[in-house]
């Protein structure tokens, strides 16, 4: 076993092996769809809710959609109460947040999804390392069901099947087949999200970092990328260190060991989920 640069302490798993995920859908029922997502100590409450209008921005005869992403710590996530944010997202919170909503845009077609505007709100519960990465993680997963479920209920539709501008009152949908709703789906997502932290001690190369890793890590990393093998992102920071490009090729081939798990477990928990 692996030991910490700064404490008498042993790592409980191996570098390259991540910290347990577990789901569960619909936590909460008011929500389109929500995700309790857990890995490691770390716990997110993730849920996809949707708007009456499109933001005020759009242009009223619109063809796409919106998806956009808002993150919290709880008071009693922390050691420490942390103090609500009441005036607003602050610094570090409004930064994750535009990394959360971009990370999620990476993985939808907005012209697909139609003109619907999808929020998925991400509460951290309990945070024990690697917040931002497991918001990603479960925001993805709670907008898919939720993509899936207005499917479903007939309000996401192709172009082809929408309705008209010249419509009447009495024009109803047609009902899409079992087959088609699922080429419609992947059509306005086709590809997953995920996101994954990397770090270096010393020269250990260390998977999903918690707490006691990321605060002794020299490197740390946040990767977030697609399941087609494209990335969105990339956050690597030496903290009181500097590191070469072979130390950055290593931890993302750590990463993408990762993020190619957290694929198969998104796909594994919404096999089925209606």
């Amino acid at each position: 076993m692996a030991k910490f640069k700064e404490a008498d302490l042993e790592l409980s798993r191996e570098m390259d092996e991540m910290r347990n995920v577990e789901v569960q859908l619909d936590f909460t029922p008011n929500a389109l769809a929500s995700v309790l997502y857990t890995q490691g100590d770390t716990k997110v409450l993730a849920c996809c809710t949707r708007a009456r209008n499109l933001p005020r921005w759009f242009p009223r005869d619109a063809t796409k959609g919106w998806v956009n992403a808002e993150y919290s710590l709880l008071p009693g996530s922390t050691d420490s109460r942390f103090q609500r944010e009441r005036r607003g997202a602050k610094g570090r919170t409004y930064e994750i947040e535009r990394l959360v909503a971009r990370s999620l845009r990476a993985g939808i077609d907005l012209e697909e999804l139609g003109p619907h505007s999808l929020t998925v709100d991400c509460d951290i519960l309990n945070a024990d390392g690697g917040t931002r990465c497991a918001s990603i993680t479960a925001a993805m997963i709670a907008l898919r069901l939720g993509v899936r479920r207005l499917i479903e209920q007939g309000l996401c539709l192709p172009a082809a099947d929408r309705k008209p501008a010249d419509a009447g009152k009495d024009w109803t949908a047609r009902e899409l087949s079992t087959a088609e709703k699922i080429a419609h789906e992947n059509a306005v997502m086709p590809s997953d999200v995920a996101a994954i932290s990397v770090g270096l001690l010393g020269d250990d190369v260390y998977l999903d970092l918690d707490y006691i890793l990321d605060s002794n890590a020299d490197v740390d990393m946040n990767v977030i990328g697609t399941s087609d093998g494209m990335l969105v992102e990339v956050q690597g920071t030496g903290e009181e260190s500097t590191y070469s490009r072979a130390q950055m090729d290593r931890l993302m081939d750590m990463a993408e060991k990762g993020l190619a798990t957290l694929y198969a477990t998104q796909k594994d928990v919404l096999n089925g989920a209606q």
